[in-house]
């Protein structure tokens, strides 16, 4: 059987599908292989978020053909979605799946190789194939079903729950990429986290491209979202001990929501909510739908109703037209809230986004500036947030072994998603033990002691 080679790139929601593609892939008998290895096939689930994760999906294609020049060179998912005439001409790829054609994976490779080894395919057979292979996303309405059955994690498993985005951040492709807002079935979701329960599993992470949205068909009233319900639903499921929420959007978060998820043992005080700029001016340029102040309330809703929750977020530094005195205002609004994470980035030209033409477009050097600054910030209100949990109980789940300064320990996180090492030669991987840390490690690690 033929030798395949694998490299994902992106989001969580990649992951998962690669994860799934992967299982396809064995089951059907494939030799999975190191992307480094010789492969007959490689296989590249690429990202186009920004410039530069379409130059490193070029990148991945190009260096597999360049590996072995006789295998196949599959490019799937985003940067083949948004940039489809690009792909259709880039010589190193030999077949282009879009998004919600990943399932279709096997059956639409396999129909390639039986066209080449049969000498039967020219170049125009070839392009006439991938065309079929890239559906017009933003007209379709199904919900692209996979099934997980397991993945190279033991302990915490990502569950894709929804796909698509209606949002259109004006510096943002994601929406020409993956479509509108669509939902997977509840009875899908549940049946696929019992058999992960059932096979070790103890967390799982719900995500989505707008996980918000999630049971929505349209419109931005976040009130008619199901994800609580779901999450209730989850909750239920014998050997699930925590769930965790991938991005939420900010709207989402009412007294209501809060007190839902608060009520329920399982959910973990653990909150992603994207803000990507602290200046009510440049929210508006980026087509953001809240002030500062609504998304400052959001953060004080969800502290009313858990006990000191990890708030994290996604900034962007250097939008087209930040000035000064709008960089100070996010570097003051993100102090304002502290942290426990900040995802800082540069802005990057997206071709084909509002953004991109807007006037007012920064020096990378102020850019630069900017970033190093943040990211000064959030080194110090991440070590704060951390230290807060020093002598006081916390409840770890171990993960896998890890030597640190020629010494062997135990790794987990909180369920604050606090890294935590315990000092210990016992494989403790799937278990959950209670206990307090007593000092930081290296990288801020919290020293555990059950």
């Amino acid at each position: 059987m033929k030798s395949v080679a694998f490299h994902n790139l992106g989001c969580k929601v990649n992951g998962y599908e690669m994860d799934v593609m992967l299982q396809m892939l064995r089951e059907k008998g494939y030799q999975v292989v190191p992307f480094d290895a010789k492969a007959d096939i490689y296989i590249i689930n690429t990202c186009t978020v920004t410039n530069i994760a379409d130059r490193k999906s070029r990148q991945m294609l190009h260096r597999a053909k360049k590996m072995n020049p006789d295998a196949v060179v599959v490019a799937v998912g985003c940067y083949v979605q948004a940039g489809k005439e690009d792909a259709l001409k880039d010589m190193s790829i030999d077949l282009a799946i879009g998004n919600n054609r990943k399932k279709d994976l096997i059956p639409i490779l396999e129909e390639y190789l039986a066209e080449r080894d049969a000498n039967k395919m020219n170049i125009a057979a070839d392009k006439t194939l991938q065309g079929k292979t890239i559906i017009d996303i933003n007209q379709t309405q199904e919900y692209e079903n996979m099934q997980l059955a397991h993945t190279a994690e033991h302990t915490r498993v990502f569950i894709k729950i929804q796909d698509g985005c209606n949002q259109f951040c004006s510096y943002c492709i994601i929406p020409y990429a993956r479509g509108r807002i669509r939902s997977r079935s509840e009875d899908d979701i549940l049946k696929e986290i019992e058999g992960l329960a059932a096979g070790g599993y103890r967390e799982v992470v719900l995500t989505g491209i707008h996980l918000s949205s999630y049971g929505m068909t349209g419109g931005t009233d976040f009130s008619k979202s199901l994800l609580l319900p779901l999450i209730q639903q989850v909750s239920k499921i014998a050997g699930i001990e925590r769930i965790r929420l991938g991005s939420l959007e900010p709207r989402i978060i009412t007294t209501e929501f809060a007190k839902g998820l608060s009520e329920n043992s399982k959910v973990c005080p653990h909150f992603h909510l994207s803000l990507q700029s602290g200046s009510n001016t440049v929210l508006n340029r980026m087509n953001r739908k809240y002030s500062a102040e609504e998304y400052y309330e959001k953060v004080c809703i969800l502290r009313e109703a858990f006990q000191n929750p990890a708030i994290t977020t996604d900034v962007i530094t250097g939008f087209p037209g930040e000035t000064d005195r709008e960089f100070q205002e996010t570097k003051e609004f993100v102090s304002r809230v502290g942290f426990y994470e900040m995802h800082i980035f540069k802005y990057s030209k997206r071709k084909g986004t509002p953004a991109a033409s807007m006037k007012g477009q920064l020096a990378e050097s102020i850019k630069a500036q900017r970033s190093n600054e943040l990211l000064e910030l959030e080194k110090q209100m991440s070590r704060r947030y951390r230290e807060e949990f020093l002598h006081r109980k916390v409840e770890v789940l171990f993960e896998e072994e890890k030597e640190i300064d020629g010494r062997q320990y135990q790794i987990g996180h909180t369920r604050e998603y606090i890294k935590a090492a315990y000092p210990a030669q016992k494989n403790l991987s799937g278990q959950i033990l209670t206990g307090e840390p007593t000092q930081l490690l290296e990288s801020d690690i919290l020293l555990f002691q059950p």
